[in-house]
């Protein structure tokens, strides 16, 4: 079997039932002439449909067949190649990826802008305005604001994303190399990576004077190629190829480390990011990227 159709779907929902898989693979067994076999990842929620394909380009339009035919329940599809699933090297991003909120969002909050910032988040991470100079401005907004206000946003305001910890547990049991990369703030990075289990964290330094925020950054910014760069420049020193890591993200800004990624996934994200994204999830909980990577439920690490 040269490729597999991976199905996912939230845990909670069992949805996933018999029905459900027999349909997928008939819809590949008819569509492709192949036989489909079928391995359990999660009971009721992830299944491999593993086959044979001598046509690539039928893959696309297969993985949107299968998703169209699913509709409307919330599942999650990826068609990808079987071999090399495992990686070793895992970039993430933070904000709305690891963690369910934007940084700065809930620090505009504390001056009563958060609504203004949002908007052009929002836009910076659909990739209408270019995230250096949004950073720049947004950041501007927040001059004034006391440092020890962010310890306070962390613990009041910052909650993590169902199944990070559960990711992060079972690829650094495997010997995974796991780094956070952020268009955020170090101030956040910092406390993410110790509590998930990162290696190493890079984002984004506010530059402050007697404790408090200056409104400005310190330069180069950390944006959509220092991602990039920071993937490649990890699987050199590790020694890993680009086909053997994984990028996670849901803004533009990360889109750079996502196409460069042997297996770039878009979680929750932004419509341009799914469509050059290898593999989307939005039902799924982040544990779906350990069941695109072939992981089973018997796989997890006690997070």
């Amino acid at each position: 079997m040269t490729h597999l159709c991976t199905l996912i779907a939230d845990r909670t929902t069992r949805i996933l039932t018999p029905a459900v898989r027999e349909k997928a693979a008939e819809i590949i067994m008819q569509t492709l002439g192949v036989e489909v076999a079928i391995t359990e990842l999660s009971d009721h929620a992830a299944y491999d449909l593993a086959f044979a394909a001598n046509d690539t380009n039928a893959l696309k339009p297969l993985q949107e067949k299968v998703r169209h035919a699913l509709d409307p329940l919330p599942i999650d599809v990826a068609v990808l190649p079987a071999e090399g699933r495992r990686k070793k090297l895992f970039l993430a991003d933070m904000d709305s990826t690891m963690i369910e909120q934007e940084c700065i969002d809930e620090l505009a909050d504390q001056l009563g802008i958060k609504a203004h910032i949002a908007d052009i988040t929002e836009r910076a991470m659909r990739g209408e305005i270019d995230f250096e100079p949004a950073l720049r401005e947004r950041v501007a907004m927040l001059k004034g604001l006391s440092e020890s206000i962010i310890d306070t946003v962390f613990a009041e305001r910052i909650t993590f994303t169902p199944g990070g910890a559960e990711l992060l547990a079972t690829m650094n049991a495997h010997g995974t190399s796991c780094v956070l990369v952020s268009g955020g703030f170090t101030h956040f990075t910092a406390k993410v990576s110790e509590k998930l289990g990162f290696s190493a964290n890079h984002a984004n330094q506010l530059l402050v004077e007697d404790g408090v925020l200056t409104g400005t950054v310190a330069e180069p910014i950390q944006g959509r190629e220092a991602k990039k760069s920071h993937l490649e420049s990890y699987a050199r020193q590790l020694g890993v190829d680009l086909s053997e890591s994984l990028a996670i993200g849901d803004g533009a800004n990360d889109l750079g480390m996502i196409e460069a990624a042997g297996l770039g996934v878009a979680f929750r994200a932004k419509p341009a990011v799914v469509e050059r994204a290898d593999a989307a999830l939005s039902a799924a909980d982040l544990t779906g990227a350990l069941y695109l990577q072939g992981y089973a439920d018997k796989d997890f690490a006690k997070a």
